[in-house]
């Protein structure tokens, strides 16, 4: 995958939506989050994870080095399976199996790091707590994306619809449409802060130069591949990223992103 990165980054992004919904609530009706006491809307990190994860995904399509760990439709032990059969072991005889070799937990790291993209950028909890099994652990990503919050205040609309498709038969006796609902934010401008720990990529995940332009290339493309009626007209604006001249940084990071908007 190549060397890991030399620099600390620190970035903001700033997305827009028109006339749709960028993250709903399942607790509130699926209305678009928000903070109770600002009005300010809320995207959260693992909306924005989700929507790099699915771009990866697209371009690279499975490619050696390039999976997505966490996906729709496959279980994690599937994947955690892998690395067992890679290190030649079985799953059920943990304890024998660390006896054995002392490293084997590392060597399972290292498997998922070098084979699923987003283990090594955003890191994952491989743990299923089953007595006596081998797991995969946790691991600590490089990088870390905070919730999105929107500029101002926003004002979600309720919106009614119908549809002329009926569900049973009885329905159809009786009526020749079916109302509904749908939320959508007029428009908001959304700022989101992110960070890239080169300490971590060179100890822990392997997270190198070509991760990171990938990871630029997803941030920036990310609702490209994503559009829908419910979320409506989504861009990202801006991508501004700032480059230390170490592993460690020069600069703390809260005084560079306040400036970024």
């Amino acid at each position: 995958m190549g060397e890991a990165i030399k620099n600390r980054y620190d970035f903001v992004i700033l997305f827009d939506v028109e006339n749709g919904n960028p993250n709903g609530d399942p607790d509130a009706g699926n209305m678009p989050r928000a903070d109770a006491e600002t009005g300010t809307g809320i995207v959260t990190d693992v909306c924005l994870k989700r929507k790099i994860r699915n771009y990866v995904e697209t371009v690279k399509e499975d490619a050696v080095g390039y999976r997505i760990y966490i996906k729709d439709q496959v279980p994690l032990n599937r994947s955690d399976a892998e690395a067992y059969q890679y290190c030649k072991v079985d799953e059920k005889g943990a304890k024998e199996a660390k006896k054995k070799n002392e490293r084997l937990e590392e060597d399972i790291r290292d498997f998922m790091c070098c084979n699923f993209f987003d283990i090594r950028t955003f890191g994952a909890v491989m743990t299923t707590f089953v007595k006596d099994r081998l797991n995969c652990g946790q691991i600590r990503g490089p990088v870390q994306i905070g919730f999105a919050k929107s500029i101002d205040p926003i004002i979600p609309q309720e919106i009614t619809i119908t549809r002329v498709a009926i569900t049973t038969e009885a329905d159809a006796e009786n009526k020749g449409t079916e109302m509904g609902r749908k939320y959508i934010v007029p428009y908001a401008l959304y700022r989101a802060e992110g960070y890239i720990s080169a300490n971590l990529a060179r100890k822990v995940t392997g997270f190198s130069e070509e991760d990171l332009a990938l990871l630029w290339e997803a941030i920036i493309n990310m609702f490209e591949h994503d559009h829908s009626a419910a979320r409506g007209n989504m861009a990202v604006r801006e991508l501004i990223v700032f480059k230390h001249e170490s592993e460690l940084g020069n600069y703390p990071s809260f005084k560079l992103t306040c400036c970024a908007t």
